[in-house]
């Protein structure tokens, strides 16, 4: 052991390999293996420095080592070879932590019966690993140990990678909407994933109810500093555990936007190719889609059906999520808009809107909501842009995009103007409703029709979950629901027509598509089952006060 050198036949100088950006052993874990274990070794400099991970191990005595070595390896040496002037000590470390070295362990014994002290200091100075061993061990041994690890390390990733390419390829190929491939990246990777456009707007996202709040407040200031830190990791090599990975969803030269993926726990095959295949997927479903834009589409209908639905942790993680989406709340003028009479994409109605220097964001409505074409818009205007109906009609002008047919036919139920989310989503409930009760075109070109005129209406739409309206509604209507399920009768449709047009049962009859004769056979029906007069004013807003509540939670 006077005399340790190097023998050519095990000196590990191997191809440079691509690293992974996770799973490769540290430091740390290697300490643990049982070859190096046997050589009882002491830690000298470590903290933070020991979860430097390992590529490789390389054994030499020689002074001019670094040279030799291209960052990531595990350095093993005697010491036997290195210089003993301090300051040629010193900077014989500084060359070991330049060119990237993951660590140093030293064997005592042979040629050093302890560690300079110059050699320590400047370890712990410069953050590098500095691994002491007190017992003489096989040096072929503990590499074949280490590289034993490795080698399995990588050999596990690469089929991580082959399962997660083979996973998304197939997601791909399925035509997986984006918001599912999103979710399908944060159950692999434990994580949060967001999916957002060029602007920074979110169009899709899985992540955690409770996290929503503070994930998605000031959003787009966050992301694009979360970019440029990115950038300027990329610039310098290596990234953060604690930083967002973000990866570009692009293909034949265009990007569309970026997947993020926030911290979380290690994934065999590298959380970034993980990503970089979501990324993949994504952008085949948006080459497969051509011109249509199935993200904001898709993105938008999900957010306004959890809005509808109450899928939320609380109105702060809302607003919040609504507001990185794209629609702007705090200080703006809010609408709650129904569309019917032609279809309308989310594109074609936030475009409308910004026409009004406002923003939009829109989604199918419930066919029960109005007609299968009905389309629930979440309207942001400026505090200075009134949404009054030479505001309304123009809106719908930019929504039929120049189709004179389509124009024609479109119906706008506007709820009351709102501020806060909140209120907001009473509005929407507010034209939902009114979408859903009869009409009447009596003038060419787009209606508008709004909750304001409707003071009953929205009484009970902000009284709708009130057991006491409930329980009025039922109990009014009880025997007509009855009959109309038992005959697949129409006594309800005839009792909105008669509420509709109140004095005037010529219009009524008209409206219920139904001869006089036949139309008022179903009234003298309705005021028997019921035992009312239907000349009665009370009683004809009693009427009309249920059949408002069995339409606003009916659906």
């Amino acid at each position: 052991m006077a005399d340790r050198r190097e023998d050519e036949a095990i000196q590990t100088n191997r191809p440079v390999l691509e690293p992974a950006d996770d799973g490769l052993p540290t430091v740390r874990e290697i300490l643990t293996i049982p070859a190096v274990a046997q050589g009882i070794p002491e830690v000298l400099s470590g903290g933070d420095a020991l979860d430097a991970h390992v590529r490789w191990a390389h054994v030499s005595d020689s002074a001019g080592v670094a040279r030799l070595l291209n960052g990531g390896e595990l350095l093993l040496s005697t010491g036997s070879g290195w210089p003993t002037d301090p300051g040629e000590l010193a900077g014989f470390i500084a060359g070991l932590v330049d060119v990237g070295v993951a660590g140093l362990v030293l064997e005592l014994g042979v040629h050093y019966r302890y560690v300079p002290a110059v050699v320590e200091s400047a370890a712990r100075e410069r953050g590098l690993a500095l691994v002491a061993l007190h017992r003489e061990v096989k040096f072929v041994t503990l590499t074949e140990a280490v590289h034993s690890r490795i080698i399995s390390v990588q050999t596990a990733a690469l089929r991580a990678r082959d399962e997660v390419r083979e996973r998304f390829t197939a997601l791909a190929l399925r035509g997986s909407p984006p918001d599912f491939i999103v979710q399908q990246l944060a159950q692999t990777l434990g994580a949060a994933v967001v999916l957002e456009n060029l602007a920074h707007e979110v169009v899709a996202a899985e992540v955690p109810l409770a996290a929503e709040a503070e994930l998605f407040t000031r959003w787009e200031t966050r992301s694009r500093a979360a970019h440029r830190r990115h950038d300027e990791q990329r610039r310098l090599g290596g990234a953060a555990a604690d930083e967002w990975l973000i990866v570009p969803v692009e293909a034949r030269g265009i990007r569309w936007g970026h997947l993020i993926a926030l911290p979380g726990p290690a994934h065999p095959a590298g959380s970034t190719s993980v990503l970089e295949q979501g990324a993949i997927a994504l952008a085949l479903g948006r080459l497969a889609d051509g011109a249509t834009d199935e993200w904001v589409r898709i993105g938008r209908q999900r957010l306004v059906d959890g809005l509808l639905d109450g899928r939320f942790a609380g109105l702060p993680a809302a607003a919040a999520r609504v507001e990185a989406a794209g629609l702007p709340l705090d200080g703006a003028r809010l609408f709650g808009v129904v569309v019917t009479g032609g279809a309308v994409t989310a594109s074609a109605a936030d475009a409308a809107a910004r026409e009004l220097g406002g923003r939009a964001l829109a989604g199918a409505a419930p066919e029960s909501a109005a007609s299968a074409s009905a389309t629930i818009v979440l309207l942001s205007l400026p505090a200075s842009r009134a949404f009054d109906d030479v505001a309304a009609r123009a809106f719908a002008a930019a929504l039929a995009a120049g189709d004179p047919v389509l124009l024609d036919r479109l119906v706008l139920a506007v709820g009351s103007e709102a501020s806060g989310l909140d209120a907001l989503l009473g509005s929407v409930q507010e034209a939902v409703d009114l979408a859903r009760s009869p009409s009447s075109r009596s003038a060419r070109g787009p209606v508008v029709r709004r909750s304001d005129d409707r003071p009953l209406m929205r009484l009970v739409t902000a009284l709708r979950d009130d057991h006491r309206l409930l329980e009025h509604g039922e109990r009014m209507l009880e025997p007509l629901i009855d009959y109309d399920l038992a005959r697949k009768g129409d006594l309800l449709d005839v009792l909105g027509a008669v509420l509709a047009h109140p004095g005037n049962r010529t219009a009524a009859a008209s409206a219920s598509h139904l001869s006089r004769s036949v139309f008022y056979q179903r009234l003298a029906l309705i005021g028997d089952l019921l035992g009312v007069d239907l000349d009665d004013g009370e009683t004809l807003t009693a009427l009309h006060l249920a059949l408002l509540v069995r339409r606003s939670v009916v659906r």
